[in-house]
Formats: C-alpha cells, sequence, structure tokens
C-alpha cells in the first residue's frame, strides 16, 4: 500500500519521463545515434537560420572609384575596424546602419579626393612666379573646379573643361568674347536631357566673365554634339526651353480642369487634353502724338514778348547812318491787325506819357506749350494667343430597378454644367477664340482584376532567391522533424498500454502473427505466448479455447495497427529476431 500511495504521490510528467528514458535506454545503438545526430542537425539548421538572418546587409558606399582612390578609402576603413567589400567596377560596400556615418568621416578626412585641381593650385605659389604663369594657373583653377561641379551631375562620370579666354585689346572693335569646351563621360545606359544641357550650359556662362552662351559647346564620349539641343528648331523655329513652357502651360490648364471635375466623378474617370497656341514673338513699338490745339485759356504759357514803339508828330530819322537810311521810304502798307491806340495823355509801358499828337505802336508775341504724348510699348514673350480644350467625362455609374450598377449618361443639364466648370476653370475667352468640346461618353473598361495568382507570381518573381533559400532551410527542418524525430519521440512517449506490455509484449504479438502465417501448431504457440504475455480475462465461464481465438485475434489486429503505424518498429523488431535467431 505504502508503494502505492508513494507512486501515486510521483508527478505525471516525472512518470512519464523515467519511462520515456528508460525507453531511450532499452533502444538499440543505432537508433540512439540516429536520434541524436537528428536534434544535433536540427540545431545546427536553425542557428544558421538565425545567423543568416543576423548577417548585416550590405549597401554600396562609392562605386566607380579610380584604383587610387579606392586604396585610400580601403585603408582608412581598415584604420576604423569597419567590414567592408570590395567588388568588380570599384564598388565598396559596407554596412547598412554604417554607410552615412562612414561617408561623413570619409569626408572629414578628404576621401575620395575629387579627380583634376582646383583652387587649391592658388594655394602653393612660388615667390617671383611670372604674371603669365599666374593667369595660366588661375585658368586652371577655374576649369578644375567647372568639372567637378559638372561631375557633381548623376548621370556624368566625369567632365573636362577647357577655356580659351583671347587677349584683351584697348579698342572696343578688336575685342573677343571668350569660348569654352566641355567633354562629358556618361555612366552606361544613361542620357542628358535638355534641361540638364542648358544647366551645364548656363553654368559654364556665368562662371566665365563675359562669356556667352552660345560661345559654349558641349560634347560626350562617343562625341554627340550636346549642346545643338538648346539651338532653334529648324522646323517651328522654338527652341526647347519654349517648347517647355508650352507644355507646361498646357499641363497646368489640364490639371485645373481634372482638379475640379475629380471630385465630383471620381478619380479616372474624366479626361481633359489642352491645345495652347503662344506667341513668342517679340514687339517694341514707339509712338507721338500731338492732340489739336486747344483754346487759349486752359492751354499753357510757354513764352511771352512784348514790343512798343512810340511816335511823337513826324517821323525821326532813324536807322544806321549812311546811304541806306537816306533812301525815301517804300510804300506804305496797312497792318493786318491794328494795336490798340493808347489814349492821349497816357502812359505806356515804360511809364512815358504819350502826347496828343504821338501814336503808340505794340506787338505781343506769346508761344504755348505743345500738347504732345510720347508712348513705348513692349509687348511681352510667351502670350497666349488662344486656348482649345477637349473634355471627356465618364457615364455615372448608377442603380437600376433590380440595384446593380449600370453605367448612366448624364443629363443635358449636368453636362452645362461641366461646360460652365471647365470654361471658368481654364479662363474662357470667347473674343480671344478659345473654344471648349465637352463629350460625355462610356470609358472603356481594359483594367484587368488582379488575381491571386498574379499577385502569387509577382511576389514570386521578385523575390525567388530568397524563397529557394528558406524554402530549402524549411525541408530539412521539416525532415528531421517528422521523419527523424517525430518517430522516437512517438516511441518515447508512447504509454505503457498502448504498448502491450512493453517491447517484449509486442514482440510476443508479432511472433504469434508471424507464426500464425507460417504453420498452424507454430500459430498456436504463438497465440499462447501472446495470450500469455497479454493474460486472459479472469472470471470468465467461457471455454478456454475460445478465449484463447479471441485474444488470438486481438492480438493479431494489434500488431496489424502496429505494422501500420509503425512500420520502423516492426521492422526493427524483425531484424532483432533474425539477429536472436542467428
Amino acid at each position: 500500500m505504502a508503494d502505492l500511495a508513494e507512486e501515486n504521490a510521483t508527478p505525471v510528467w516525472r512518470a512519464r519521463l523515467n519511462e520515456a528514458g528508460d525507453r531511450f535506454k532499452a533502444f538499440p545503438n543505432n537508433k540512439k545515434i540516429l536520434f541524436l545526430t537528428a536534434i544535433a542537425a536540427l540545431f545546427a539548421v536553425i542557428v544558421g537560420a538565425v545567423a543568416l538572418n543576423r548577417t548585416p546587409s550590405y549597401k554600396v558606399l562609392f562605386s566607380n572609384l579610380a584604383d587610387r582612390d579606392g586604396g585610400q578609402v580601403t585603408a582608412a576603413l581598415q584604420q576604423m575596424n569597419i567590414p567592408y567589400q570590395l567588388t568588380d567596377g570599384g564598388v565598396i560596400s559596407v554596412p547598412s546602419d554604417k554607410v552615412y556615418d562612414v561617408r561623413l568621416k570619409l569626408a572629414a578626412q578628404g576621401l575620395p579626393k575629387a579627380s583634376g585641381v582646383g583652387f587649391e593650385l592658388m594655394d602653393n605659389q612660388k615667390f617671383g612666379i611670372s604674371q603669365f604663369a599666374e593667369q595660366v594657373n588661375y585658368q586652371r583653377s577655374i576649369e578644375g573646379e567647372l568639372a567637378r561641379t559638372i561631375e557633381s551631375v548623376s548621370s556624368v562620370q566625369s567632365a573636362r573643361v577647357h577655356i580659351a579666354t583671347p587677349k584683351q585689346s584697348v579698342f572696343v572693335r578688336d575685342q573677343q568674347a571668350p569660348t569654352a569646351s566641355v567633354m562629358l563621360q556618361l555612366y552606361p545606359g544613361r542620357l542628358l536631357d535638355g534641361g540638364q544641357v542648358a544647366g551645364i550650359l548656363h553654368l559654364v556662362s556665368s562662371s566665365v566673365p563675359n562669356l556667352p552662351v552660345k560661345n559654349v559647346t558641349i560634347v560626350d564620349q562617343d562625341g554627340n554634339l550636346l549642346s545643338k539641343q538648346m539651338g532653334p528648331d529648324e522646323n517651328s523655329g522654338l527652341d526647347q526651353r519654349q517648347l517647355g513652357f508650352v507644355r507646361q502651360i498646357e499641363d497646368g490648364y489640364v490639371k485645373r480642369i481634372e482638379d475640379i471635375l475629380e471630385p465630383i466623378f471620381g478619380h479616372g474617370n474624366a479626361r481633359a487634353q489642352v491645345t495652347a497656341n503662344v506667341d513668342f514673338s517679340e514687339t517694341e513699338q514707339t509712338s507721338e502724338t500731338y492732340r489739336p490745339n486747344s483754346s487759349p485759356n486752359p492751354s499753357a504759357t510757354r513764352s511771352q514778348q512784348i514790343s512798343e514803339k512810340l511816335a511823337n508828330g513826324a517821323a525821326q530819322p532813324s536807322g544806321v547812318p549812311g546811304a541806306l537810311s537816306n533812301q525815301p521810304p517804300s510804300a506804305a502798307s496797312a497792318p493786318i491787325t491794328l494795336p490798340p491806340a493808347a489814349a492821349p495823355g497816357t502812359a505806356n509801358l515804360s511809364g512815358q506819357s504819350v502826347s496828343p499828337s504821338g501814336t503808340l505802336q505794340r506787338d505781343i508775341t506769346t508761344n504755348y506749350e505743345v500738347d504732345k504724348t510720347i508712348q513705348h510699348t513692349k509687348v511681352p514673350t510667351g502670350v497666349v494667343k488662344r486656348l482649345s480644350a477637349a473634355v471627356v467625362v465618364n457615364y455615372r455609374r448608377m442603380p437600376d430597378k433590380s440595384g446593380e450598377m449600370k453605367p448612366t449618361p448624364l443629363t443635358p443639364q449636368e453636362v452645362q454644367q461641366i461646360n460652365n466648370l471647365v470654361k471658368e476653370a481654364m479662363g474662357y475667352n470667347a473674343p480671344r477664340g478659345d473654344t471648349l468640346n465637352v463629350v460625355n461618353a462610356a470609358f472603356a473598361d481594359n483594367a484587368q482584376p488582379v488575381t491571386m495568382q498574379d499577385r502569387v507570381v509577382d511576389y514570386v518573381s521578385d523575390n525567388g532567391t530568397n524563397l529557394v533559400k528558406y524554402g530549402l532551410l524549411a525541408i530539412a527542418v521539416l525532415y528531421l522533424l517528422f521523419g527523424v524525430v517525430r518517430p522516437i519521440m512517438r516511441d518515447l512517449v508512447k504509454p505503457a498500454s498502448a504498448a502491450g506490455g512493453g517491447m517484449e509484449g509486442a514482440a510476443g504479438a508479432a511472433a504469434g502473427g508471424r507464426l500464425l502465417g507460417v504453420a498452424g501448431e507454430e500459430g498456436e504457440m504463438g497465440a499462447a505466448g501472446a495470450g500469455a504475455g497479454s493474460g486472459s480475462v479472469p472470471g470468465s465461464s467461457d471455454d478456454p479455447r475460445e478465449v484463447q481465438r479471441r485474444q488470438y485475434s486481438s492480438n493479431l489486429e494489434a500488431v496489424r495497427e502496429l505494422v501500420k503505424s509503425d512500420p520502423r518498429m516492426a521492422a526493427q523488431i524483425i531484424k532483432e529476431w533474425i539477429t536472436a535467431d542467428e
């Protein structure tokens, strides 16, 4: 009773653990080695997968470095104890989490050094250097700095700049503008668009005094003249900047129209195209206009001259002495406008009194300002002369009587509302000749639904290498778990009742089944042995032979189930029998 109480007090998990330990000890040596090897392999695969995932990913630090620059960079990385990878093409890679930190540290050391020479050439000037040598060094510095700046463009691998500066002359007619030539080495598969070429042209032109843009020539490594892209188009007479300005205006109007229609009809249900006629002609006009003479009162007096002449009685001799003054007077002529006669006894402008017998002659000359207008007009370039817009709106999806969503055309009132909205958005001007056409039509549904198969194919194509790697690891882990470890663990943790009285009971049952198939007598002996191993039912009043027969059938069925569920153990038992018989 004490043993039974102690057995009941033992935890179930400890009893199972002790039972599993006893069964493992009962395993043959080859099975023990197989189990331990599988456990070790499984542990190694898990540790390898974790270590592989923890391996830092490398990111490009510098690429296309010269051998000299690459050697200096790698030496600096070794001094900083930073791991790196060096591949073909001068590509240096470091762990992705250290890329920017390493770049800053190398930049503080001046690595990688820039190609060519710049203004640092002027730092080590020799004493007594001639003016010509100093001018040459200055020109080399300008060329080197320009080359470095151009190399900062993403598509340019290297650049060389040549500047030709003519000798200055004191005569204006003999002065010549400098010229420049730029040789670009582009990265493989990359090109420069018109905007980038224009940027390089203006960069070089702005860096050299009195250098016009037209005197800058840009050539790539294949000898293609890139600066020709900025010349006027032979067919339209427009250069690339003007064509880009036209496209910018058209895209701006398209965006305005679509932005006002998409909130109403949804994204993708409204399309617009605008054609702009832009005038790039330059016109200057100067006009000088004179207005008709106005009345004297509102007119501005510019100058006024008054002349008075007094005569008393006979005419007094006057004039220059000589023959001319002695000649008789010419025929008298009456004046067109007589000045007002002064009253006798009055005074003139000078304050002298006029005698009754004298006459006073007064001449007044008044000059008025001329009403003149001078107007200088300069018409700006890039003026929009005419706009043509075309707008297409998709059918609205409305539910029918059955509740199904079907495309439904818009009503004429809605189309007119859209027409008014677009006119306001684009700044419609009828006197200017603008035109607008709004059409309501059903869009073709060409969008194919994205199926799960397409998503799987896209994911596999993008992550094929990683899937193969992790797939092989998963196959190895599953094989070790379910092919090696699971059968052995099932034998270790199988309850005693399912084991049929231990290895001996299972062996007796299997032996009874095998002997039964060979001969009847041996089958009965096997059944007897099986019955002895499993025991008979106590208190039964049936015939002992019937009991043996039922027990034999039960043992035979148990052996079959054992063979089906665990063929490895059955094979191992048969192997042990053969070894024992030998």
